[in-house]
């Protein structure tokens, strides 16, 4: 294991941020250095504090009990309520070896990431506090009942993605219109839109990793919509052929198409000018597009890497994005070309409203 000391960082707090973000995700790594200045340094920072909760949640061998004290704790520290070097050396030697040595990193240098918080402005911090606050309080609502079982429905669902992504794209609006007035005058819309944004990426996400959620005992399938082709997803297993299977993963990869287009709707009201802001949309966007293509193509899928787009796919991705950047009809056209062959379901009317009841 790690040894908490020999980890203790002797950069400075800015070029420790930027060299844990490498480390810690290739993605955004790639995505948001094309945030402008001083945005990009403010959604980085947000970006390692979701790792941080993610980085609790994730650990297979903590027990639930822990898992909820620290993230109820990592609450208090980001709001400056608790110590935290107290946070980071407790929690440290409870990771589990499997953590990557990255996570190992990031938590006995929590220290440096919430420095940089606490120097933001008020709306900044607020935005970031809530975001934090309201995945700890997912992560305790969902830490028992991750099981193979699924949640009971469609809505339900939609509550956990809110809880794990839409809530993020909540403070990623909430940070892009302190950047921007321009784009503060969109404020209403844009935060509807980025509940469903954030469904969309985590939809897609659950798809993909379905058979990787079984093998540690998760599912988090609706049943609702498996019990009407009679499919009882408890039982089901990699490489068991059945239509009924099909047509249920089919109606879900329909509803996240449907959020899709919510979130291209999101990314064109961000101002053609803002071609930072929209690459860092339309990027996630593209490979979510591509991701449930593949899915669609092969439902029958026993591990994610069947369906993970290629290095080649996110370059086409990157590179038409860049092409059309500041031209929505041609983004409309290549969003619809690349999503022609997938269903659309409807989106249920209360899981798009789950934010307002939290």
């Amino acid at each position: 294991m790690s040894d908490y000391s020999a980890l203790q960082t002797q950069l400075d707090d800015n070029s420790y941020q930027h060299t844990i973000l490498q480390d810690v995700s290739r993605t955004f790594a790639l995505t948001i250095p094309q945030l402008p200045d001083p945005l990009s340094h403010v959604v980085g920072n947000a970006y390692l504090l979701c790792r941080i909760a993610d980085t609790i949640e994730d650990d297979k061998h903590m027990q639930a009990d822990t898992k909820r004290e620290f993230a109820e704790m990592f609450t208090e520290v980001a709001a400056g309520q608790c110590d935290v070097d107290k946070f980071s050396k407790s929690l440290f030697p409870l990771l589990s070896s499997e953590a990557s040595e990255a996570e190992h990193n990031l938590i006995a240098n929590t220290a440096p990431v919430i420095r940089i918080t606490h120097s933001f402005n008020q709306r900044q911090r607020a935005a970031l506090q809530r975001c934090v606050s309201i995945m700890a309080e997912g992560m305790v609502r969902y830490q028992d009942t991750e099981t193979l079982d699924g949640v009971n429905n469609l809505e339900d669902m939609g509550q956990y993605c809110y809880y794990v992504a839409g809530v993020v794209g909540e403070m990623l609006t909430e940070l892009f219109c302190d950047y921007s007035e321009e784009i503060d005058q969109h404020r209403d819309e844009l935060m509807k839109l980025s509940v469903s944004f954030g469904q969309a990426l985590q939809m897609t996400n659950i798809l993909k990793d379905i058979w990787e959620d079984h093998h540690r005992g998760a599912c988090w399938l609706p049943r609702d919509v498996f019990n009407k082709f009679n499919v009882d997803i408890t039982s089901k297993t990699p490489g068991d052929r059945s239509e009924g299977f099909k047509n249920g993963l089919s109606e879900l990869v329909g509803v996240a198409h449907a959020h899709l287009d919510n979130a291209l709707r999101y990314s064109l009201i961000l101002p053609p000018h803002e071609k930072g802001l929209r690459r860092f949309c339309l990027w996630a966007l593209g490979m979510a597009v591509l991701t449930l293509c593949k899915i669609n193509k092969n439902p029958w899928f026993t591990e994610g890497s069947q369906v993970k787009i290629s290095r080649r796919s996110v370059k086409a991705t990157i590179l038409f994005s860049n092409l059309g950047i500041s031209h929505d009809g041609v983004l409309k056209l290549m969003y619809n070309i690349a999503g022609r062959n997938l269903p659309v379901s409807p989106i249920h009317e209360k899981a798009e409203e789950t934010a307002n009841h939290i």
